[in-house]
């Protein structure tokens, strides 16, 4: 998916410049729609990559005039709408009108510790061996596939250097392919791979970026 979350070296935003200091949240309301957010996620009504693409789905005015979490609420609601767990008239007035659907699980506070430690592993049993090596040149497709991907489109058409395999993980550009559980599990081996900044952005770049993106084996090819 081209979407315009997909910003990354595209030019009028600037340079990322980190704060040090800088506090997780800036409002109380948005450690609250954090915490919904994972608990909501805890449900088992939606992977996370099912998250990530309802958040890459909001309209290009709505994504960029919206905060961090303003992104997260918004997907949110868009997730629970489509599942019929909440209706409009509820998220317009914020009072309940009808009865809650059953889920597969709910998150308790004594829980969430554990469950943010575990995560939601990805890595599946390896069923072949790894295409590619460590130190092989690969080219990332020039692909620009309709729904979710986790290729950044500036590295799509050039080549870099594999650095590590992590071996086999659940591929995201399928996990959205089901919208509701059972979720699609298929896994491919997957890689980092550096792009050497000119390669990206020409001869102009900062000679010292390096670029490392996690890629799956079908997002490369090999360069001969």
């Amino acid at each position: 998916m081209n979407g315009v979350h997909d910003m990354g070296g595209m030019q009028g935003f600037g340079p990322v410049l980190p704060d040090a200091h800088e506090t997780l949240f800036h409002a109380d309301w948005e450690s609250r729609a954090m915490a919904m957010t994972v608990a909501m996620g805890a449900a088992g009504q939606w992977n996370i990559d099912l998250a990530r693409a309802a958040r890459e789905s909001l309209p290009p005015a709505v994504y960029l005039s919206s905060s961090y979490y303003e992104i997260w609420i918004r997907a949110l609601e868009k997730l629970m709408l489509e599942r019929g767990m909440v209706t409009a008239t509820e998220l317009q007035n914020g009072e309940m009108s009808t009865q809650p659907l059953p889920v597969a699980r709910v998150l308790h506070a004594q829980t969430v510790d554990a469950a943010l430690a575990a995560g939601s592993p990805t890595l599946r049993p390896s069923v072949r061996p790894a295409l590619f090596a460590v130190g092989q040149r690969v080219r990332a497709r020039n692909m620009h596939p309709q729904g979710h991907t986790r290729l950044p489109r500036y590295v799509r058409g050039h080549t870099g250097t594999v650095a590590l395999i992590h071996g086999s993980h659940v591929l995201a550009d399928r996990h959205v392919r089901q919208p509701l559980p059972p979720f699609e599990s298929h896994a491919e081996c997957l890689y980092t791979v550096v792009f050497e900044g000119a390669a990206l952005w020409g001869d102009g770049a900062d000679p010292q970026v390096q670029v490392s993106v996690d890629a799956w084996e079908s997002y490369l090819e090999a360069v001969l």
